[in-house]
């Protein structure tokens, strides 16, 4: 319930019913994971589970094998920052979205609103060869305007969220609860004169996989000027940034 994902069909499976589709496993996330490894292999169902960002930790090997596996194992992981984080350091993930991005056939995706959710949930859920990591924030974040080609650039993984009139001088790279963030520093420089791009980045795995003619219309390489922006780990943000780059992390 804390990562809200019962929906109105939803229904417990308990010992004395097993007509269920919803199983409250506790605090067992290896134990949720490799048992969803087992519902997707038996076949018929598409499981998902969910547990805070932070404690996918426990629940590494299950998804590790998944990839390994190329089984549909979808895992909604909450809490992804430092964000309304008043349990401490214990609950708040800094290196974890870096080590699933990193995982061979994991796709990750940190949607920055409710548009980019519904795509990555789609995305999930048609991808049968794979594990998916829906990762979400726990504080409300603004909706952002796209025109329907904007929309179908989602699935992309990457895309021009906010542009400027010709060449941009400086472009701001962001995810998840950031892209706000990256918005609105846009905004601001815009109004000093400055042209610059917002590119959202919610799945880089899937970015990673478009034709360098596309990643090159995102992220042309004669732009140096680039900033990436998320509440995590930096590093893995060079590959995007440069070493001339600067990263917020």
């Amino acid at each position: 319930p804390s990562n809200l994902t019962m929906w109105s069909g939803s229904k417990s499976l308990t010992a004395e019913d097993f007509s269920g589709n919803y199983i409250h496993y506790g605090v067992r996330e290896f134990g949720m994971t490799a048992i969803m490894n087992g519902i997707a292999l038996h076949g018929g169902f598409v499981p998902y589970g969910a547990t805070f960002l932070m404690f996918m930790e426990y629940a590494r090997n299950a998804m590790r094998m998944a990839a390994l596996m190329k089984v549909q194992n979808i895992q909604v992981y909450t809490h992804d920052s430092i964000g309304l984080g008043e349990d401490g350091p214990t609950h708040q993930p800094v290196e974890q979205i870096a080590s699933l991005r990193l995982t061979p056939n994991m796709s990750t995706w940190r949607p920055c609103d409710q548009v980019e959710s519904a795509v990555a949930w789609k995305l999930a859920i048609e991808r049968k060869d794979g594990p998916t990591s829906l990762i979400f924030s726990r504080q409300n974040l603004a909706q952002q305007d796209r025109d329907a080609e904007q929309v179908a650039n989602i699935a992309k993984g990457g895309y021009i969220l906010k542009d400027c009139a010709g060449k941009p001088e400086l472009i701001l790279i962001a995810t998840g609860s950031e892209v706000e963030l990256a918005v609105e520093a846009a905004a601001q420089l815009t109004a000093e004169g400055k042209a610059v791009r917002v590119v959202s980045m919610p799945a880089t795995d899937a970015f990673d996989k478009q034709d360098a003619q596309y990643r090159e219309s995102v992220l042309p390489s004669d732009v140096t000027a680039r900033i990436a922006v998320e509440a995590g780990i930096a590093d893995f943000w060079y590959k995007y940034v440069g070493f001339g780059g600067k990263i917020i992390g």
